[in-house]
């Protein structure tokens, strides 16, 4: 059997790929925030603690807009919603007789990359692999960040401008390979556009925050498109069903 020990270093090497990948991506991601007003110091710790790219740049931008904390609380929570649905996916697999507290550490862990190679890592997920990559991963996250700041600051405004479209590029890596395999979700993208261009126009819209109007959106476009276009179980379409 193997030792805990083992099992955090080998999560720790399989983490530091993705922290070099953070690094890149949280560099832009500093670039977004200097524009913002936030120094080195507070875009590091901000990294250091929430490690959630999109919900992080939505609340960079928010709390730039003098957004309220109640709203900057529900936009993130919206935005991440998905770990929600990873934490009940990996609690799952987890070994009987894991302490509620270990369970909880390890799923204020999870980001896609770190949930991605614990569930697919063979055998039964066990907290040391989460943590290692987690170690591994989110320190080059913060790092990214804080340095995108400081070099933000150094760079050419033509560098800094180039580098900062990295972090749009990496918004559409996340909505165009679903929207061009599935048609409704590539339709919700499209009236997302749209309906979030409207918003600014339109008279009684228009007069909410940005924070409001964006909460609005997200959460009335989801609930059509999930009451219109449900998702389909396996067994509802007829196919397999691995058993665990």
């Amino acid at each position: 059997m193997e030792k805990g020990r083992d099992i955090f270093i080998q999560g720790y090497r399989h983490g530091i790929p993705i922290g070099l990948g953070y690094f890149a991506v949280a560099f832009s991601l500093g670039i977004a925030a200097r524009d913002y007003g936030f120094s080195a110091a507070q875009g590091f710790l901000s990294s250091l603690f929430t490690y959630a790219s999109a919900g992080q740049y939505m609340g960079f931008a928010l709390y730039a807009a003098n957004t309220t904390f109640a709203e900057l609380i529900l936009l993130t929570f919206i935005i991440n919603a998905r770990y929600i649905l990873m934490g009940f996916a990996l609690n799952q697999r987890m070994p009987e007789g894991t302490p509620l507290r270990t369970r909880l550490l390890v799923g204020s862990c999870i980001t896609d990359e770190i949930f991605g190679i614990t569930i697919a890592r063979p055998g039964v997920p066990t907290p040391y692999y989460t943590f290692g990559a987690l170690i591994a991963a989110v320190p080059l996250w913060a790092l990214g960040t804080a340095c995108g700041i400081s070099m933000g600051n150094i760079l050419p405004a033509r560098i800094v401008s180039a580098l900062s479209v990295a972090l749009f590029g990496m918004f559409i890596a996340v909505i165009i390979p679903p929207a061009r395999k599935d048609k409704a979700v590539l339709g919700a993208v499209m009236i997302s556009f749209a309906c979030s261009y409207a918003a600014v126009k339109l008279p009684f819209i228009s007069n909410l925050s940005q924070g409001n109007r964006t909460i609005l959106l997200t959460v009335v476009i989801s609930a059509v498109f999930a009451m219109l276009f449900p998702r389909k179980t396996e067994e509802a379409e007829g196919g397999a069903v691995d058993a665990d």
